[in-house]
C-alpha cells in the first residue's frame, strides 16, 4: 500500500493521544535502549523520546516518504526504512508499535517473536485500532461490494489482520510473559462534518480501498463512501460530528 505522511498528520493531535496514553503505562523502569516499530512520520518516536531522555532510540517503517518526515521531525533519531515481519534487532528495554500490528498478519507468532526481542524486563507496548464494527469501516466494505469497483477491491478488507478480542491477546500474551496490563478505550473526537471523517480515513483504513482504483474510480468511491458517512454520523447544529474510535491497548513485561 501506498502511505501519505502529509496526509497521516492532518489529525495528528487525535492520532498522538492514544500514544501518550499508552507510553504512560509502560512500567517505569531503567529504558536504555526503545524502538518504535512502524513508526510512521515520527509522531510517536516523539513520545517515547520525551519519556526517555536518555535512552537510544530507533525507529523503522516500511514506507520511504513516513521515514523521511520522522527524520526531518527528529533528526538526532536513527530511523530505518524496515519491514517489522524481517527486523531482526534485539536487547530492547521498551518495544512501541502504535497502530500498526493490524496490518500485520500472523499476531500468535508476531507477538511472542517481538517479546523475545525485549531485554530481561523490557516491555511490549502496543495500541491497535478496534473499530472494523464501526460505520467509519463497515461503510468501506458496503461501497467496496456494491459498485463497479468491486472486482477490484474483492480482497480489499483482507489487507487488515484479523480481529482478536482482548481475552485472546491475554491468553497468548501470558505465556511469553508474567505481566500483562490490557484495556480498550473509546476515544470520541468532535470533527468539522463527515468529509473531515472521510479525510481522516483517506490516511490509514482506506488505503486498501483507495489503491487499486484508477483516479475517476476513486474519485466516484469516495463521493458515495462520504454520502454514506454523511447518514451515519449526523452532524450537530453546528456541523460537528462526533466519530467514536475504540482502541485495544496492551503492555507485555517480559
Amino acid at each position: 500500500m501506498s502511505w501519505s505522511a502529509a496526509q497521516y498528520v492532518k489529525f495528528e493531535e487525535e492520532r498522538t493521544r492514544p500514544v501518550r496514553d499508552l507510553v504512560q503505562r509502560i512500567p517505569n523502569h531503567g529504558v536504555e535502549r526503545a524502538a518504535d516499530i512502524g513508526c510512521g512520520p515520527g509522531n510517536s518516536t516523539e513520545v517515547l523520546r520525551e519519556r526517555y531522555l536518555d535512552a537510544a532510540i530507533v525507529g523503522i517503517d516500511s514506507s520511504p516518504d513516513m521515514i523521511d518526515a520522522a527524520r526531518k521531525r527528529l533528526p538526532h533519531v536513527d530511523f530505518k526504512i524496515a519491514d517489522i515481519a524481517g527486523w531482526d534487532e534485539t536487547g530492547f528495554d521498551v518495544i512501541l508499535a502504535n497502530a500498526v500490528i493490524q496490518w500485520i498478519p500472523d499476531h500468535e507468532a508476531l507477538l511472542p517473536a517481538l517479546i523475545g526481542r525485549l531485554a530481561p524486563g523490557g516491555s511490549l507496548a502496543v495500541q491497535t485500532p478496534d473499530n472494523l464494527d464501526e460505520p467509519s469501516h463497515r461503510l468501506m466494505r458496503e461501497v467496496a461490494a456494491h459498485g463497479p469497483w468491486a472486482g477490484k477491491l474483492a480482497g480489499a478488507a483482507e489487507a487488515r489482520a484479523e480481529r482478536k478480542g482482548a481475552d485472546w491477546y491475554f491468553r497468548l500474551l501470558r505465556t511469553h510473559a508474567p505481566r500483562v496490563d490490557i484495556w480498550r478505550t473509546t476515544y470520541f473526537h468532535p470533527l468539522a462534518g463527515g468529509r473531515a471523517i472521510v479525510e481522516w480515513v483517506k490516511g490509514t483504513g482506506l488505503r486498501p480501498f483507495l489503491d487499486p482504483l484508477d483516479a475517476s474510480e476513486r474519485e466516484a468511491y469516495l463521493a458515495r463512501y462520504e454520502t454514506a458517512i454523511a447518514a451515519a454520523y449526523p452532524a450537530e447544529p453546528d456541523g460537528t460530528v462526533l466519530l467514536p474510535f475504540p482502541r485495544l491497548f496492551f503492555v507485555a513485561t517480559r
